[in-house]
């Protein structure tokens, strides 16, 4: 952003000797008797040179660029904070960044990270399929249905995670058998196995996760089909399209727009929230560093080491949802928006071309010509030519 600084008001001389200053308060009048003073060429040697809208700009005008103050003081503090903690990091013993070279790549630090990384596959898959299940539901016309994942949502975003990854690692307290037979009896005739040997710790992490996220992903799915216009639903019946082909040709691909950038979120939520499966002992990255510094007393670099897997881990994400979106905005803008290389490799062309700019020459543009205007004469001519061959009717 810049601004134009406009020199001090000029003088004109008069014939008495006095001075009066030029304005643009003068009017029209004074406009006039200025334009009869000078010579017809003076607009071309007075150095003038065209405005962004069609007027002249005074060769002694210069453009200065607006000093944000405020910014740049916010700027300095923010840079500060940062080159501070970076200098912390680097000097203070007390990270101990060899015992976190030494665990980074442990074996069952690995291991932890693998079974992290299943927890949130299978849990994320499985509760947003039950999720779109229950979006549907949510939508339906039947009271049945709708009621039913109405209070479905209700339960499971009322009652904590880890409650229910604990009831149902101990479901076997309530059912001790589980199987297939008669309704409403115990009589498994069909099949029948002990419920402590099906559900284990990983089957109750995963069940609860599931069941967890399908409570949410619901609601995301749900928001998402509703934000799409319904007159084009409604153009799409009456050209007699199945109800198939407009929901997955018209109306998915317009939610997701709005369901992709949540929909990751929660992914990224869930990758930090299977470290409460610890509660059950199940071996996950954040459970096998505390096993860890439990045994050596080094917690913060342990705890460092699951901080920074958990990073790279919603960086791949993160990056992975920029590109999603970006693909899904391609029937709502005209300009798909650059990529980091592309927008870095701007950046780098415009500031070479500007670096280079701003050293060629020393002496300012050349003026254009200013815009040929038609002189009053001729605009009377042109007008008393029009009404004489109008016959002067008004």
């Amino acid at each position: 952003m810049s601004r134009i600084v406009a020199p001090r008001s000029e003088t004109t001389a008069h014939p008495a000797g006095t001075a009066t200053p030029t304005s643009d308060a003068d009017g029209a009048t004074g406009e006039a008797a200025s334009a009869s003073e000078r010579p017809a060429d003076a607009s071309a040697d007075s150095g003038a040179q065209a405005g962004p809208a069609g007027g002249r700009l005074d060769a002694g005008l210069r453009v200065v660029p607006v000093k944000h103050w405020g910014r740049w003081a916010f700027s300095a503090i923010v840079a500060f904070v940062i080159l501070q903690f970076l200098w912390s990091l680097a000097t203070n013993p007390q990270w101990q960044w060899d015992v976190f070279a030494e665990y980074f790549f442990a074996p069952s630090v690995i291991n932890g990270l693998w079974l992290t990384l299943g927890l949130t596959v299978v849990s994320g898959v499985a509760g947003f399929v039950l999720g779109a299940v229950l979006a549907v539901f949510r939508l339906s016309k039947s009271p049945l249905l709708n009621a039913a994942a109405w209070w479905y949502v209700w339960f499971f975003r009322s009652v904590p995670l880890v409650v229910q990854i604990l009831v149902w690692y101990n479901l076997g307290y309530l059912y001790p058998t589980l199987g297939l037979g008669t309704p409403f009896t115990t009589d498994f005739w069909i099949v029948e196995f002990p419920t402590t040997t099906l559900i284990s710790a990983f089957a109750a992490a995963a069940i609860g996760l599931s069941l967890h996220q399908a409570a949410y992903s619901a609601e995301i799915i749900r928001a998402g089909i509703l934000s799409v216009d319904q007159g084009q639903l409604e153009a799409a019946g009456a050209l007699g399209l199945p109800r198939s082909i407009r929901f997955f040709r018209i109306t998915l691909p317009q939610a997701a727009r709005a369901i992709v950038p949540n929909a990751f979120n929660e992914i990224i939520g869930l990758v930090k929230g299977t470290s409460v499966v610890f509660i059950v002992a199940l071996p996950e990255l954040f459970y096998t560093v505390q096993v860890i510094y439990n045994r050596n007393q080094r917690v913060i670099p342990l705890l460092l080491v699951a901080v920074v897997w958990y990073a790279l881990i919603t960086t791949v994400l993160s990056i992975a949802q920029y590109y999603v979106e970006r693909r899904y905005a391609r029937g709502s803008v005209r300009e798909l928006p650059p990529t980091p290389v592309q927008r870095a490799r701007r950046w780098v062309t415009e500031h070479w071309n500007r670096l280079g700019d701003g050293h060629t020459s020393a002496e300012p543009p050349p003026a254009r010509p200013a815009p040929a205007r038609p002189e009053p004469a001729t605009s009377a001519a042109a007008a008393a030519s029009d009404q004489s061959r109008t016959g002067g009717a008004a």
